[in-house]
């Protein structure tokens, strides 16, 4: 049920600033409040949702552009340390998680409406993991699940080009980890996250644009 509720905030199902109860999602989704309320509790400690006394749940806007850069930030000094680790430690049954894993999105890559867009954001944010997890280093793996980066990125904007643009870049870094080149893949990490900085950075800037363009107009 936690995989469920975030996949529709990444999806935007969820928007942000909407309030969210427990019985009218257990309505929703057909299930019982127990899970429901289980895993807002999960998303509560996380940061992902607010508690609203008598209330339910009210869902945060959207990241800042500061926390989008400050984001960014940890992820480049993490990531590609993790993606060289990788390269080094991880087993083949590793390894063929992660080439699993990349199957998997090829599958949702091509998939229409916010369901298969958050479905994607989800296993995104489980290929990351997985690296992060045949690096080895627990405190690594533990400081980029906190950051939640993935929730946050695909819930500023609907865009199948992400989807396919980031699935060649995993392509690369897997290769690199396959062939135990750590070079090679902690470049392609690095890049990797660069360009998808670069593709949700401009959506910043377009929401900067347009509001300039409201005030003269």
């Amino acid at each position: 049920m936690y995989d469920t509720l975030l996949g529709q905030l990444m999806s935007l199902r969820i928007e942000p600033g909407s309030r969210v109860t427990i019985d009218v999602l257990a309505r929703e989704l057909g299930v019982s409040q127990t899970p429901i309320r289980d895993a807002l509790n999960r998303m509560e400690a996380e940061g992902l949702v607010v508690r609203v006394p008598h209330a339910g749940y009210r869902i945060p806007p959207q990241i800042t552009r500061r926390r989008f850069e400050d984001m960014l930030e940890v992820r480049l000094l993490l990531e590609p340390a993790a993606a060289r680790r990788s390269a080094e430690r991880a087993s083949l049954a590793q390894v063929a998680g992660l080439r699993a894993m990349l199957e998997e999105m090829a599958e949702l890559e091509g998939g229409s409406g916010p369901a298969a867009y958050g479905a994607f954001g989800l296993r995104d944010a489980a290929f990351h993991d997985l690296v992060a997890l045949s690096a080895e280093n627990q405190v690594i793996r533990e400081s980029l699940a906190r950051l939640h980066s993935h929730v946050h990125l695909f819930r500023l904007h609907h865009d199948t080009q992400v989807t396919h643009l980031a699935m060649a870049e995993h392509e690369q870094i897997v290769a690199a980890i396959a062939a135990r080149d750590p070079d090679a893949a902690a470049y392609a990490m690095r890049r990797h996250i660069l360009r998808s900085g670069e593709r949700f950075r401009r959506l910043f800037d377009e929401a900067k644009d347009a509001d300039a363009v409201a005030l003269e107009a």
